[in-house]
C-alpha cells in the first residue's frame, strides 16, 4: 500500500507513519519540514497555509492508495488538498473530532447524533468544531461518501502527546507528595491510545471502509482510578493520591479537563459528551484498545527518553493545576482521604471549545460552550 500523510511528524500523524512502516507500506509525508520524519519516509515540503503550499504535490504525478489528513485549522486547506488528490488517491481518511457533534451530545450518542451547524468547507479559520466539520464536508464532497473515511476522535492519549494531558499527570505524580485526585475513582473514561487509532485507521482504509466513525474505546475501558494508579505505578514516586469529591473541586473554582486533565464531573453534560459515546460501530469495524497500563507505561518511557518534558504545541493552552493552588485546595478539605473513593455529586456544567483532534481552545468552563477534547498532530 502507498500512503500519503499530510503532516506526519508529531502526534497522531507520527503514529500513523510508524504504523504504516510497520506494515511494510510505502510512506510519503507532506509538511513544513520542522521535524524530521522516520527513516524510510519520503518527505515533501509544503505549508498548507501558504498560497503555493501544495506545489510539491502538484509537481508530481505520484498516486497513493490512501491519504491520511490530520488538519485542524481552516477547512479550505482540506478542500484544496482533497481536490488536488481526488484523481490520484484511492481513499481520503480525515482525522476529525467528536467536537463535530452538537453540544451537548447525550450519553450513548452515536454517529447519527446531530452535528454542529454553520460549517463551511471553503471557510477560513472559524472555531474548532466548525473547522473540523467543514473539513469533513470538504473531504466528502471531493472524494465521495464511499471513498471518505471520517475518523471522529475523542480523547487521544499515548506516546508523542503534545497537548499536555497524560504527560502532566505523569510528571505531577512522579514529583510525589499529596496529589489532588478528582473523584470518584470509578468515574468511567473514554479515550483511545494514539497507536490504536493509527492501526484502526490504516486497517479501515485497507478494507475500504467509508463514512463516519466515533473513534475512542468503550466508556469505562479505564477509570480515573485505574489511570492515576497506573501513573503512580510506573513513576514509582512517593505520591499520595488524595481522592476528592467533585463538588469540592468545582466549588474551589478548579477547571475540569484543563486544570485537571482528562477529568470532568460525573453526571454532567461534559461527561456525557466526552466520556459516554456509543462506539459500537468502531468496535464492530475492528477497533482494539490496549490496557490503560500499557498506554501509561509507554508514555512514561517516551517522556524519560526525551528528558522528562513533553513537547507542547504553541497554539494549545497549558494544562494542569498550579502546585500552590493544588496545596490550597487540599489544605482546605478536611474530608480528603488518600486512596479512598469520593462521592459523585450531580454536577451540571459545560466548558469551552473542544474536540479531540488538534485544536485551539479557551480553557474556562462555563455554560453554553464545548470543552476541547483531544489532539491529533
Amino acid at each position: 500500500m502507498r500512503l500519503l500523510v499530510l503532516g506526519g511528524t508529531e502526534f497522531v500523524g507520527r503514529a500513523v507513519v510508524e504504523a504504516a512502516l510497520g506494515r511494510g507500506w510505502e510512506v510519503t509525508v507532506l509538511n513544513r519540514g520542522r521535524h524530521q520524519p522516520p527513516a524510510g519516509v519520503r518527505l515533501l515540503r509544503g505549508d498548507r497555509t501558504a498560497p503555493d503550499g501544495l506545489a510539491a504535490l502538484a509537481g508530481t504525478t505520484d498516486t497513493w492508495d490512501v491519504v491520511v489528513d490530520t488538519w485542524s485549522a481552516a477547512p479550505r486547506a482540506v478542500r484544496a488538498s482533497a481536490r488536488l488528490l481526488r484523481g490520484r488517491a484511492g481513499r481520503y481518511a480525515y482525522v476529525s473530532s467528536s467536537s463535530v457533534y452538537a453540544w451537548p451530545a447525550p450519553a450513548g450518542h452515536t454517529e447519527d447524533a446531530p452535528l454542529v451547524q454553520g460549517a463551511d468547507p471553503d471557510a477560513d479559520l472559524t472555531d474548532y468544531a466548525r473547522d473540523k466539520r467543514g473539513a469533513e464536508i470538504a473531504a466528502v464532497q471531493e472524494f465521495g461518501e464511499d471513498r471518505s473515511l471520517l475518523v471522529r476522535c475523542g480523547l487521544i492519549l499515548g506516546p508523542y502527546e503534545n497537548v499536555g494531558r497524560l504527560p502532566w499527570w505523569l510528571t505531577r505524580i512522579a514529583r510525589g507528595g499529596r496529589v489532588l485526585a478528582p473523584g470518584p475513582r470509578d468515574l468511567p473514561l473514554q479515550y483511545v491510545d494514539v497507536r490504536d487509532l493509527a492501526a484502526w485507521t490504516l486497517g479501515a482504509a485497507e478494507r475500504e471502509l467509508g463514512g463516519p466513525y466515533t473513534l475512542v474505546g468503550p466508556s469505562g475501558h479505564a477509570t480515573m482510578g485505574t489511570l492515576l494508579q497506573a501513573c503512580a505505578a510506573v513513576t514509582g514516586g512517593p505520591a499520595e493520591l488524595c481522592w476528592t469529591d467533585p463538588r469540592v473541586i468545582l466549588d474551589a473554582g478548579v477547571e475540569p479537563w484543563t486544570q485537571l486533565p482528562v477529568w470532568v464531573p460525573p453526571d454532567s453534560e461534559m461527561h456525557d459528551h466526552l466520556h459516554a459515546a456509543d462506539v459500537s460501530r468502531a468496535l464492530a469495524a475492528g477497533l482494539r484498545c490496549r490496557p490503560v497500563e500499557e498506554t501509561v507505561a509507554d508514555t512514561w518511557a517516551w517522556l524519560r527518553e526525551i528528558g522528562g518534558t513533553a513537547p507542547m504545541r504553541p497554539d494549545r493552552t497549558a494544562k494542569g493545576l498550579d502546585p500552590d493552588r493544588e496545596a490550597e485546595v487540599l489544605g482546605g478539605v478536611s474530608s480528603v482521604r488518600p486512596d479512598q473513593g469520593a462521592g459523585s455529586g450531580a454536577v451540571h456544567r459545560k466548558a469551552e471549545e473542544g474536540g479531540d483532534a488538534e485544536h485551539r481552545q479557551p480553557t474556562t468552563t462555563r455554560r453554553g460552550a464545548v470543552p476541547d477534547a483531544a489532539s491529533p498532530a
